[in-house]
């Protein structure tokens, strides 16, 4: 018996299926390309966290540590938001008259206002990956059908029904949905993680912002 090769079966597919595997590809390639980015760019996050986090509760002074971020333009996640708020609690307690509620209100707005830039910048695109896992799966089950139908079309054109004669297009038409749920299932377990460590962080930096308020209203009261 023949033996048919995985490339032979791609080469030998119908137009419309080899359309398909080709757009299914094209989107796991994508898929990894960002789940490679993300992993980099999250590991980046929650390194830099635990690094400022470090330096902050050491006991380094404040204004040290304000004036090292504001002369660098690549603060990023919890530096990002001790910036942006105590640049704000400095501007609201320099001017005459300002209440102790107005200051700790902007201070907040501020910090909460970069946590959500933050958080933004590390879910951006992440969507696509969900996109693909719940719709590869789908485009792959039509390659099959489409392929399985065009198979069936030619058997009858050829008049004798054998499993030799059936089986290379029914087989062409199941690589479609193999290489379906070979760009869905890693977009699928990517996605999950991603949202996971998004959301450790989101609460990494909830938690930072309320200590870092009560901190910031024992400074305004001296």
């Amino acid at each position: 018996m023949q033996q048919i090769s995985f490339l032979s079966l791609i080469l030998d597919a119908s137009l419309m299926v080899q359309l398909v595997m080709a757009g299914l590809a094209l989107m796991s390639v994508l898929s990894w390309a960002l789940i490679f980015n993300k992993i980099s760019v999250l590991r980046a996050a929650r390194r830099n966290s635990d690094e400022f986090e470090r330096n902050f509760w050491s006991g380094a002074d404040l204004n040290r540590l304000y004036e090292d971020a504001s002369r660098r333009s690549d603060t990023v996640g919890m530096e990002r938001i001790f910036q942006s708020g105590f640049a704000e609690f400095l501007k609201l307690r320099g001017r005459n008259g300002t209440e102790l509620s107005d200051i700790m209100a902007g201070s907040r707005r501020a910090m909460k206002a970069a946590a959500q830039r933050e958080l933004d910048a590390l879910d951006s695109h992440t969507s696509f990956l969900a996109t693909v896992g719940s719709v590869s799966p789908y485009i792959g089950l039509f390659g099959t059908v489409w392929g399985i139908m065009h198979a069936f079309i030619g058997l009858g054109n050829a008049g004798q029904a054998t499993l030799s004669t059936v089986a290379p297009g029914i087989a062409e038409a199941l690589v479609a949905t193999a290489i379906g749920l070979f760009a869905a299932i890693p977009a699928v377990v990517a996605y999950n993680r991603f949202a996971t460590d998004v959301d450790r962080l989101a609460t990494r930096f909830d938690s930072y912002m309320e200590e870092f308020s009560n901190i910031l209203q024992r400074l305004a009261t001296r």
